[in-house]
């Protein structure tokens, strides 16, 4: 069993998004890294990149497959994770610690869209 936190939002697309006043931080979940497997590379963003809830903002690869990165939420690209670009793997060592990319946050609106982690578990089972 993957681990999901609670506290966090998550999308379909097993994204993660927690959210810190007007900024949330976007990461990929525990299920997501386990079902990709080893993962060798990670596509950022930019930083000012302008990011819209379920448009592609990234990818990551694993030596079995490669998965678009769909943003849980629309806004503007603050911050990258640039460990990221040398430890890919550090996603797989642990996935709710290691963010993506850092937004500030758009539309809290559509947080409804994402789900809570009782949600969440239901549909990884």
């Amino acid at each position: 069993m993957s681990t999901v936190l609670d506290g966090l939002y998550y999308s379909e697309s097993h994204e993660w998004l927690k959210v810190k006043g007007e900024f949330g931080y976007i990461g990929i979940t525990d299920y997501a890294q386990h079902q990709l497997g080893n993962v060798v590379y990670v596509d950022l963003p930019e930083v000012d990149d302008e990011l819209n809830q379920g448009e592609e903002f990234g990818a990551v690869e694993s030596v079995k497959a490669a998965s678009d990165l769909l943003s849980p939420i629309s806004g503007t690209v603050v911050e990258i994770n640039e460990a990221l670009e040398d430890k890919p793997e550090l996603l797989n060592e642990d996935a709710f610690n290691n963010w993506i990319c850092k937004v500030k946050i758009n539309d809290t609106a559509e947080l409804s869209n994402l789900m809570d982690a009782e949600a969440y578990k239901a549909i990884c089972e």
